[in-house]
């Protein structure tokens, strides 16, 4: 084992483990003259029985990689034979497994697990497009790495092989079982990217569904077996990936991201219910607007809207009582005006907020209605390319959602996308857009932190941490932003501070520099609120009264944390 503070060639000094598998170590290290960090993956010769299997799978990897150029894979700039290990220097690739992704959040939102389907789509297709063709052969979540802007990275490339057009299977059975498609144990043949095609289904199976395929019962029900408000596309694309005979898979990545476009269009079962009512009512819209200089007596409901106009369509919705009337009526204004920002925030808000919990469920619909297509375009994507600000700050908004309300405590890597769409451009104030890049910040230490609590490393910094959620909590929130996004905000900093206390202590933060904090947002509390909107009165009332509370919870947190320590 390498050493914590040791120079390697002269030039890599090793930081710390950032990773550790069955047969290796991956350290953190940091080329000082280049200024650059890397990853090390140590292979230790001793105690590996197939050791001359292993060292051909990692001459391969390294070989491989470093004839490919992707933005989905990471490169391989060195490989060093060191005393009794051999080292390959590569790309330091910020972030987490997708497997730590399932152990921290469990089933994973179908729309981001869509997005990631298409990277790897893009890159394993990368791959099949080499001469000779590159198989990958061991796609899962823990070869997947997630990293803060929301992209994937493809690695660890030690069962990769060339195809060989002589070949009529292959020599070594490698994969992870679950995973790996039948042509790939048991002499059925040799692999190709058919059987790429069948580790993605599974790979998409397993974040879906939450149910790891390697491990029993092993048996494969549909997708919407285990969550019926699963997408029927996704279900027959993942159906159709995971068929025994590599006949019946795709036959080509390109095949799948078509599909996975389209996936809302696949099968005649899509959903008919209230979609379907406003798909209808948006065909009768725009007839309606259409005649509207030919006819006048018309008394459809479509008319009505069109001429009483969008903003009747927005008030409209303070009458309904069913969330799912509201949606609809939200859709119906969307469809009248997709560049209209109004729509779009009253359903975030004033549907899936109104209780300050953003539940998974409810994120699932409101992505759902989101990418609804009407003109060939999804609304989102309507409102991205006519009115960039609108488009700018109902990002800034949902990123704040998914980051202080998602599931009640927030999901800071759902949050990330969002808020980093935000600060393209400079629509945001100045404000938001330095709050937004903050919050994105404080997302990274999230899944570090993660990664931390489990393996006992303690090199993450508690005190920048502390000093990113001090930052972003700066000033009148609620004048420059608005008062819930004020009260969540201190809210999740009085709540971070009960969580880590003895942590931010140990990494120098005072006690003085605690209460201080406190009692800045106690001050904004008391100034920043006399005149609440009256649209939100009882909902900041409520918040109001939370963060008052946590804050008194907090200052007794301090007192006993830092008087503990003084009689240790």
């Amino acid at each position: 084992m390498l050493a914590i503070g040791s120079l390697v060639e002269g030039k890599y000094k090793i930081l710390n483990v950032i990773g550790q598998g069955g047969m290796s170590i991956v350290y953190l290290a940091m080329n000082e003259r280049a200024n650059k960090q890397w990853a090390i993956k140590e292979v230790r010769k001793s105690g590996i029985a197939n050791y001359q299997l292993v060292r051909q799978s990692l001459i391969v990897e390294t070989n491989m990689l470093k004839k490919l150029s992707h933005k989905y894979l990471p490169s391989v700039v060195d490989v060093i034979d060191y005393e009794d290990s051999i080292l390959i220097v590569m790309d330091y690739i910020e972030g987490n497994p997708l497997s730590v992704a399932l152990e921290d959040y469990g089933v994973l939102p179908q729309e981001y697990v869509i997005e990631w389907a298409k990277q790897l789509c893009e890159v394993l297709g990368y791959l099949h497009s080499r001469k000779p063709s590159i198989v990958y052969r061991d796609l899962k979540p823990g070869n997947i790495m997630l990293k803060p802007d929301g992209c994937i990275t493809l690695i660890d490339f030690g069962t990769a092989r060339e195809y060989k057009n002589e070949s009529f299977e292959d020599t070594t059975c490698l994969g992870t079982k679950g995973y790996a498609a039948p042509e790939q144990f048991g002499g059925l043949g040799q692999t190709d990217a058919r059987t790429d095609i069948y580790c993605l289904g599974m790979t998409l199976y397993h974040l879906v569904t939450g149910h790891n395929p390697s491990e029993p019962p092993f048996e494969i029900f549909p997708i919407r077996y285990w969550n019926e408000h699963l997408a029927i596309g996704l279900e027959k694309i993942i159906e159709k990936c995971i068929m025994p005979n590599p006949e019946d898979r795709y036959q080509s990545c390109s095949e799948i991201m078509y599909d996975l476009e389209h996936y809302k269009e696949l099968g005649s079962e899509v959903k008919k219910g209230a979609f379907f009512k406003v798909m209808l009512f948006g065909l009768a819209s725009v007839m309606s607007i259409g005649c509207f200089g030919l006819s006048s007596g018309y008394s459809s409901r479509a008319l009505s809207v069109s001429s009483s106009g969008y903003k009747n369509i927005i008030v409209d919705v303070d009458q309904k009582t069913s969330i799912e009337d509201k949606i609809v009526n939200y859709q119906e204004a969307m469809i009248l005006k997709p560049e209209e920002e109004a729509a779009y925030l009253g359903l975030l808000e004033n549907v899936f907020l109104q209780d300050e919990v953003f539940l998974r469920e409810e994120s699932d619909r409101l992505i759902e209605v989101l990418y609804t297509k009407t003109k060939g375009k999804s609304y989102i994507e309507t409102l991205k390319n006519t009115n960039p600000k609108a488009y700018a700050d109902f990002c800034y908004r949902l990123g704040i959602a998914y980051f202080y309300c998602y599931e009640g405590s927030g999901n800071k890597q759902m949050a990330t996308k969002w808020l980093v769409e935000s600060c393209r451009g400079d629509y945001l104030s100045e404000s938001q857009k330095l709050r937004a890049e903050r919050l994105g910040k404080i997302s990274s230490y999230y899944g570090k932190l993660s990664v931390i609590s489990k393996s006992g490393d303690s090199k993450v910094s508690y005190r920048q941490y502390w000093d990113d959620l001090c930052a972003v909590s700066k000033g009148d929130i609620a004048a420059k932003d608005n008062e819930t996004t004020a009260l969540i905000i201190y809210r999740e900093l009085v709540s971070q501070l009960h969580v880590n206390i003895e942590k931010f202590r140990r990494d120098g933060v005072l006690e003085k520099e605690m209460n201080s904090k406190l009692l800045d947002i106690d001050k904004h509390l008391q100034s920043d609120f006399k005149k609440i909107d009256t649209a939100n009165i009882e909902r900041v009332e409520q918040l109001l009264k939370e963060v008052e509370e946590d804050i008194v919870q907090a200052k007794k947190d301090i007192g006993l944390a830092f008087e503990l320590s003084k009689n240790k």
